[in-house]
This record gives C-alpha cells, sequence and structure tokens, in this order.
C-alpha cells in the first residue's frame, strides 16, 4: 500500500470536531526572565525568543538555565507541555511553538504562554498543525500592533485545532499519534540534510573570508553610507487586517522568512502576498536589488531574484555611489553582519539599526578584483551548494514533500459540511 494510499485510509471517515485551544488544554501566561536572570546552570528555562531563533519544533535540552531561586518566581513547563510564543517582530513568529520533552521540569519567562494538553490532544500533533496555512490565517485575524505583533493568551485560546474521534480519546490519539510519527519521519531527513549543508556552509564562510579579507592601506576602504543609499521597507498596521493581504493584483511581499539563509536568494514563494491596496504603504523593490535583515534572524542577504514589496524588517540598497561589483557587495555585507550580530543590541531578539550599520566599513578593491572574488565564490558555490543541483535542492524537494503531506493530514475543512460539528 502506498503512503497516500495508508494516509487516506487513515482519515477516511473520521469525524472531526474544530475545538478553541482553550477547549482541549489549560493556557498559563508567562512573565518576568530578562536575560540577566540567565546561570551557567541551574532550572532549564526557556526564553520566548529563542523559541523562533534557537529551537525547532520540539526540545529535550534548552539552551538557558535560571538559579532555583529565580525558578521559583518563574510558571514551570512539564514533560509534554508546549510553550507558545506571544509576541514578536513579525506576523511568523508570533504564535510559534515549542514542546518541551525535557526530564527536567523547566520554566518560562514573559511573552509566552504554556499550552498544558488535555488528555484528547497531543502537543506534537498540535505543534505540526501551527504550521499550516489555515493556522497562520487565524493567528492573522487576532494578530494585534505595529512595531511590536501581539497574540495575547486570550485571544490565542480562540483558535480553533481539528480534534479527530473526539467522542473517543484513546482513537482520536492514536490518530493524533500516526499523524505525528509520519511527519516525524519527514522533518528527521531535512534535518539530516540540513546538518550535512551546515557543514558545507562553514567550508564556504571560510573560503569567503579569506577571499573578502584585506589589510587596512592594501585597498580602500568605505563606510556603507558612502558606497551606496538605502532605506527601510514598510508596511500598513496592524498586522492583522485582512485587507493588507491577497485580492487581486497581489504581489510578493518579502519578510526575514522569505530570505534564504544561503545563496542570496529569495524563497521561490513570499509566505504571503501584499494587496494592492497596501502596496502605496510599502515600498517596492526591483528584481535584482539587495536586501539583508536587520531584526530576528539577522544578516540574511539576498540579490532579489522578482519584483516585490519588503518589510520594514529589511532594509533595501540602491543607487550606488561607488564603482563596485553589486554581488562582491552582497558578499562582504553577508560577512560583515555575521560578525556583527554576534554583537548586535538584544537578548534573544536581535537588532541592528540602520544607524549602525550605516558605519559597517567595506573593503573597496579595484572592480577587476572584485569580479575575480566574485567569479571564485560562485565557482565555489556551484561546486558546494549548488541551488540548482545537490543539498539545497534536496532539502527543497524533502520540504515541499513534509508540507504536502503534513497539508493532506492536517488541513481538514472547516465546519461547514454535514459530517463535522463545531465545539460549542
Amino acid at each position: 500500500m502506498s503512503s497516500l494510499n495508508f494516509m487516506e485510509k487513515l482519515l477516511d471517515g473520521v469525524e472531526i470536531e474544530w475545538k478553541p485551544i482553550g477547549d482541549v488544554g489549560e493556557l498559563v501566561r508567562g512573565s518576568g526572565l530578562p536575560k540577566t536572570d540567565f546561570a551557567e546552570s541551574g532550572t532549564p528555562a526557556i526564553h520566548y525568543g529563542q523559541i523562533y531563533t534557537h529551537y525547532g519544533l520540539f526540545t529535550s535540552t534548552t539552551k538557558s538555565y535560571v538559579s532555583e531561586k529565580t525558578a521559583n518566581k518563574l510558571k514551570k513547563v512539564n514533560h509534554g507541555d508546549v510553550v507558545i510564543t506571544n509576541t514578536s517582530e513579525n506576523l511568523e513568529d508570533v504564535g510559534t511553538p515549542l514542546v518541551y520533552f525535557g526530564k527536567e521540569q523547566g520554566v518560562i519567562g514573559g511573552h509566552a504562554t504554556i499550552l498544558r494538553p488535555s488528555n484528547s490532544l497531543l502537543g506534537k500533533y498540535f505543534a505540526y498543525y501551527t504550521q499550516t496555512r489555515i493556522f497562520f490565517k487565524d493567528k492573522r485575524k487576532y494578530a494585534k500592533g505595529a512595531k511590536v505583533v501581539d497574540l495575547s493568551a486570550k485571544d490565542l485560546s480562540k483558535i480553533q485545532v481539528p480534534i479527530p474521534c473526539p467522542d473517543n480519546p484513546e482513537k482520536s490519539l492514536a490518530i493524533q499519534a500516526e499523524i505525528v510519527r509520519i511527519l516525524d519521519a519527514f522533518t528527521a531527513m531535512t534535518a539530516e540534510l540540513t546538518a550535512e549543508l551546515s557543514m558545507r556552509k562553514k567550508q564556504y564562510n571560510y573560503y569567503r573570508d579569506q577571499l573578502l579579507s584585506f589589510e587596512k592601506g592594501e585597498v580602500q576602504w568605505k563606510n556603507l553610507e558612502d558606497i551606496v543609499y538605502f532605506r527601510r521597507g514598510s508596511f500598513p498596521q496592524p498586522y492583522g487586517n485582512s485587507e493588507w493581504f491577497d485580492g487581486k493584483g497581489c504581489m510578493p511581499f518579502v519578510q526575514v522568512a522569505d530570505v534564504a539563509d544561503f545563496g542570496f536568494t529569495l524563497h521561490k514563494k513570499t509566505k504571503q502576498q501584499i494587496s494592492k491596496l497596501a502596496q502605496s504603504k510599502s515600498v517596492f523593490v526591483e528584481k535584482g536589488t539587495v536586501i539583508v535583515s536587520l531584526q530576528g534572524t539577522i544578516g540574511r542577504v539576498a540579490i532579489t531574484q522578482y519584483d516585490c514589496y519588503v518589510d520594514r524588517t529589511l532594509a533595501i540598497f540602491t543607487n550606488y555611489k561607488a564603482d563596485i561589483n553589486k554581488k562582491y557587495f552582497a558578499h562582504q555585507l553577508k560577512a560583515k553582519f555575521d560578525l556583527e550580530k554576534e554583537f548586535a543590541r538584544g537578548s534573544t531578539l536581535k537588532t541592528i539599526t540602520k544607524e549602525e550599520f550605516s558605519k559597517f566599513q567595506i573593503p573597496i578593491p579595484s572592480i577587476e578584483e572584485q569580479n575575480r572574488i566574485v567569479f571564485l565564490l560562485d565557482k565555489f558555490d556551484t561546486l558546494t551548494t549548488s541551488i540548482k543541483e545537490g543539498l539545497p535542492r534536496e532539502i527543497e524537494q524533502r520540504q515541499k514533500q513534509y508540507e504536502y503531506y503534513r497539508d493532506l493530514l492536517l488541513s481538514f475543512p472547516k465546519p461547514d459540511k454535514p459530517t463535522f460539528k463545531e465545539s460549542a
């Protein structure tokens, strides 16, 4: 039996009840936990910003710890609980889940909510569901804020989750567990390839840094503001307004998550499309423009391969003042941000301002030398991590495969058909 037929049989005739999150678990809002409370060891601690910058969907260990005295003042997270972000700089990261499988009881800080699942919900099933387009659209309805986007625990509790076989908890959990098993398998395959790609990136970065390094006095050095004009993107507020998205005449809307972590490209399709109405309130960027992320995941650089509109969390570079190869500039920009982001402001949600990076110094050798460096880096890139072949392509294919089966398993119809019932 094929995997597709197996999954169709798994869900064939299964009744689904859409229940608010608040009905399938207890929600506990966290508080406190500044960076100064972190310790080298002690009680495992989860900071909200680390959920979308450090972890995946689940973890058994934590990046940070706090003393027992500090832990006594914080909300406790138990094995199997889900920690969900309430605050972020963008809509993608707010509402991000992390299922905690630590052996020790942990704690959380502010801007995060603990979901303690009832006996009708598996934490990992819920975590995978939050990756679907349906959940994304639902959280967008409730998200509030301009510079900081917030999804309160109260509003989070209203978002509905599909529960199979609601009148038979044992069968419901068995179906959820099988869905999780299938998606875990795809996730594991992608993680293995991603780890290998990470090693390739380290090789590439070492080689890149050797080519891009110059001694003072060897070539001319200029502040970034003396090399190119730049500005930040923009987007109308609030983010949750449905009028700003999709519809006739919509265009790609680039946010940090839409910039690939390697290869100077955007993902082929942005997560969101900006509506015709909102376009005049954003910033249009032509194909072939260099952009860089300034918040959250800092230093993602792309040379846009299609026309788009760009969010305020990215800087846009146009009209060069110096004689410079655009791709050489992109390489230098990436190398500089990789170095400087380690010292960026913020504990877990890092930020580099326009004023700060405008003073970044970039070496400007002759245009012939720039072209030679770009040629060598392009050749090395083709040999090791080409977008058209090799690991990135395989990872992309695995990701598409995972998303296809995830949506097949989790995108249940909303309760507008007689075979489905909605929770009271």
